[in-house]
């Protein structure tokens, strides 16, 4: 947490008004209006939240603010109620004009549909009580995202809304677009909805600018932010205010977290997950969801991937557990129209159960789910308590949500994510920082507004807290890209976009003010001398609208068998991100490894290996960096445990945690057999990394099994820096196997690498060098590469009206790649990179625990082992957490645990 934002973010709670007193401060309709709706202040406790009772003052005295509350505690109500008090109040003085004055901002379109109850219901009652009064009112509200229609959008322009929701890209658009630009000069308050699932994307950093943008066009207006249970809250009140003069606006933060009433429990189907077959605790799982359901008239299931939301639905209407006229499912690879209707099921409280992966952790209002069940790990406290949250979706009901560990890795997350939550635990938000190639939009889009200063641009972006510290080196990296300064970059159609030139003197030779090299220019509305931005290109504009966004295209990708080029299947690309060469799948019910790709094409031998990545591998969510700390902590207060009075200590002290019996027995257990197996130090805690060395003879491996619980974002970026490492080391081929609580690295049994020590050895400020190192030529690097080219325009994605394919934007992408890796500070690679590092492989993360090895804080113990260990079964087999998606990997889990067990039981 930054001292510069602690320092301007001040808590609301100190003073806080009646119910009564803040429905007298509103207009007489408005607070009828609530009353009729919500109840007398004076009645069962009153008739505000608590985020509504400190946001609407806020609000209402014109003062930044952002709230942050559980979902369906009323906080996007209560910032609209307030700005629509002030819009009627204002008609009714002088009238308002044909300009927006408000907008509304959300992450995704079904939430600018699904304001019914926050915007349309009050607007139209407050309208009622208004006519009552013999008051006439014309206060108007529309959406317009990527599916409103031509005439839709003319229609805005001639009758423009004075409350205008819309998507983050949208609103970027709009400011390009030179007509209705000029209607967001009124703007008076801007409403973020969601924005913790913003912030931590590049779509929210894209978002940032716009709003500095925004604020350079109409001036000072009130910002809100609407959040879910997200940490830091300081961050964030600085992400939403931006900064000035070097320091973050002032913000208001109303913190009502934990404003709702939590009933949580975690349960495990049977207390042995090993011994126990997929079919008995399928069973067993299916036995406990369906008491679940019958006790419950609406039930919202969760899972982690979306065939596994289809699957467990699929189980239920076979088991009779449901019918299929009161169940659904929902995912986004469902059609739009599918998922409004389930939706729209949802509303009405039609459907019994419903299943869903992500799709429905933000969005739609469903005020009649009783319960919501959670199959797996949500992998931290925040998707936890936002899941959890869509229970009970009504102020005053208590939050119902029951988390089901099929998998004992995941057992350990859950057990400490539970314990977490009742303390009030929340993880952190990452917000990615100084990206080029959002820059390079936005920096495009000033220069077709302008010409304008230099100094003007810089300020703008670093009033953006993602840009709060770009420097002057990343100003001039970005603008000797976005100028074609490199020597044949136009040769291979990546042509300027920007013209950078000093303000001329009058009388010089004008020229094209698109082309600065065919003549001088004068501009007398800047200073003479003055360093200027303007656009190259008379088609600037329409590329910038048909490119704009940050959101990448994706593609399935053709997979041959290397030699015959026989095609044997597709692969989603974001499945590649996890593959290395070597590294084993299944398609189609074969096994094959993976060797190299070419463009649209994956190209792999044939084997009998078992498979070493998953098929869900790359839907699931990473575990928190932060709760992985929490399970480190909780591994070295067990040991204490351990030590005071054995297994029974640790069951009596698991007795405390939010868990089931069957839950207590399985941890203690597992527990007691890997300390009984291998020692309290093959055991990571706060203190200490276990490292542990098979020799597998079967096939010819040597494993090293790393086990960091800190989430995979952080093993992602410790194992390639080992593995890079390791491989010049040992001067051969080093294999990774990625999970949330460790990571494998297998080498030719002939091989052998001091691995505890390479780590201890491994100096922190030399991570970032060496990961872009292990990066270099790598398939991650080149679809990355891709990603950011095009958000960067250097790869259009659509030109005079014709769209290229995500897969001919690969093509054409990895031919510049090679011309880019020779340049010197070129500012899309470099993107890829810090992309790569920072945000994917938590270079943050990776330091922090290189540093406590290198002060002597953590320990590096290694243990050698004829067989995994019960807390490594789950690197060494990889095998799926959620058991309606397993492979059957049962037989591979019972001969590592009698092995176990032998060893134990001597």
């Amino acid at each position: 947490m930054s001292s510069e934002s602690e320092a301007t973010a001040r808590s609301a709670g100190a003073s806080q008004s009646s119910d009564r007193e803040i429905l007298d401060s509103l207009d007489p309709a408005v607070s009828e209006w609530w009353v009729e709706r919500f109840g007398r202040p004076e009645q069962d406790g009153g008739c505000l939240t608590p985020p509504q009772r400190e946001a609407i003052p806020l609000i209402h005295a014109g003062e930044n603010a952002l709230v942050a509350a559980p979902t369906g505690s009323g906080k996007t109500l209560a910032s609209f109620t307030a700005i629509l008090n002030e819009l009627f109040e204002r008609e009714r003085a002088d009238g308002l004009d044909n300009e927006v004055y408000c907008l509304y901002v959300s992450p995704l379109k079904s939430l600018a549909n699904d304001i019914e109850r926050n915007l349309a219901e009050p607007l139209d009652g407050i309208g009622e009580r208004l006519a009552e009064r013999g008051v006439e009112t014309d206060v108007r509200q529309a959406i317009r995202h990527g599916d409103t229609s031509d005439y839709e959008r003319q229609q805005m322009l001639e009758q423009t809304p004075h409350i205008l929701n819309t998507t983050p890209e949208t609103l970027a658009i709009l400011l390009n677009s030179p007509k209705f630009r000029e209607k967001l000069r009124s703007v008076e308050y801007v409403v973020v909805d969601e924005i913790h699932s913003l912030a931590d994307s590049k779509r929210g950093t894209h978002l940032s600018v716009s709003l500095e943008r925004l604020q350079r066009l109409a001036g000072d207006f009130t910002r809100i932010g609407c959040s879910a249970t997200v940490e830091p809250l300081s961050d964030i009140a600085s992400y939403l205010v931006g900064f000035q003069d070097g320091e973050a606006r002032d913000c208001e933060i109303v913190d009502a977290r934990f404003a709702r009433d939590y009933d949580l429990q975690l349960s495990c189907p049977t207390p042995d997950l090993v011994n126990a077959s997929t079919g008995a605790v399928n069973d067993a799982f299916y036995a406990e969801l369906s008491e679940l359901i019958e006790a419950n008239d609406s039930t919202l299931v969760f899972t982690n991937t979306r065939s596994g939301a289809e699957r467990v639905l699929e189980n239920l209407r076979e088991r009779g557990v449901v019918g299929e006229d009161e169940s659904a499912c929902h995912h986004g690879s469902l059609s739009k129209d599918r998922r409004q209707e389930v939706e729209r099921q949802l509303k009405e409280g039609s459907l019994k159960v419903t299943t869903t992966s992500t799709s429905l952790e933000l969005g739609i209002d469903m005020p009649h789910i009783d319960l919501v069940v959670q199959v797996g790990s949500p992998k931290s406290v925040a998707s936890l308590l936002q899941r959890v949250g869509r229970a009970g979706h009504r102020p005053g009901r208590t939050v119902t949500g029951r988390v089901i560990a099929l998998d004992r890795d995941e057992l350990v997350e859950c057990a400490v994510m539970l314990r977490q939550a009742e303390q009030g635990f929340v993880d952190r938000v990452h917000i990615p920082e100084r990206a080029h190639d959002v820059a390079a939009q936005h920096v495009y889009g000033m220069a077709i507004e302008g010409p304008l200063p230099e100094a003007e641009v810089r300020e703008t972006l670093r009033a953006a807290y993602p840009y709060r510290e770009y420097a002057d080196d990343d100003f001039e990296s970005l603008f000797r890209y976005l100028t074609a300064e490199y020597d044949g970059l136009e040769d291979r159609n990546v042509y300027a976009k920007i013209w950078r030139d000093e303000n001329d003197p009058p009388g010089g030779d004008d020229g094209d003010p698109d082309d600065p090299t065919s003549g001088t220019h004068h501009y007398p509305e800047f200073a003479v001398g003055e360093r200027l931005i303007g656009k190259r290109g008379r088609l600037a504009r329409p590329i910038l609208l048909q490119n704009l966004g940050t959101i990448p295209d994706s593609f399935t990708v053709n997979v041959y068998v290397r030699g015959d080029d026989e095609w044997v299947g597709q692969l989603d690309e974001s499945y590649l991100d996890t593959l290395e060469a070597g590294d084993v799948f299944v398609l189609g019910g074969d096994r094959f490894a993976y060797r190299y790709r070419r463009g649209s094409k994956v190209y792999v031998d044939r084997t009998s290996e078992r498979a070493t990545v998953p098929s869900w591998f790359s839907e699931r969510l990473p575990l928190s960096y932060d709760l992985g700390r929490e399970i480190a902590r909780f591994q070295t207060d067990l040991l204490a445990k351990y030590d005071d009075g054995g297994a029974a200590a640790v069951r009596r002290w698991l007795r405390e945690f939010p868990i089931g019996a069957n839950a207590v027995r399985a941890l203690a257990r597992m527990y007691d057999d890997q300390i009984r197996y291998a020692g309290e130090e093959s055991v990571s805690t706060t203190e200490r990394i276990a490292i542990e060395e098979v020799k597998d003879r079967d096939e010819y491996r040597r494993r090293y099994h790393v086990r960091t619980p800190y989430g995979r974002r952080f093993n992602d970026g410790l194992s390639r820096l080992l593995a890079y490492r390791c491989a010049n080391e040992a001067n051969a081929n080093v294999a990774v196997s990625v999970a949330d609580n460790g990571f494998t690295l297998a080498m030719p049994l002939n091989r052998k690498v001091d691995v505890a020590e390479l780590l201890r050895q491994t100096d922190p400020d030399d991570a970032r060098e060496t990961l872009r190192a292990a990066l270099d030529g790598t398939d991650l690097l080149q679809r990355y590469f891709r990603i950011d080219a095009t958000r960067a325009l250097m790869v259009l994605k659509r030109y005079k009206g014709r769209e290229k394919s995500a897969s001919k934007q690969q093509v054409a992408s990895e031919m510049l790649l090679g011309f880019a890796e020779d340049l010197a500070d070129f500012a899309v690679l470099d993107e890829t990179y810090r992309e790569l590092i920072e945000d994917k492989l938590d270079l943050a993360g990776v330091r922090e625990v290189l540093s406590e090895i290198r002060a002597g804080d953590v320990e590096i113990a290694e243990t050698t082992l004829q067989s995994p260990s019960p807390l490594s079964f789950g690197l060494a087999t990889l095998s799926a957490s959620d058991v309606v998606l397993a492979d059957d990997e049962d037989a591979v889990l019972r001969a590592f645990h009698e092995r176990v067990r032998e060893h134990v039981d001597d």
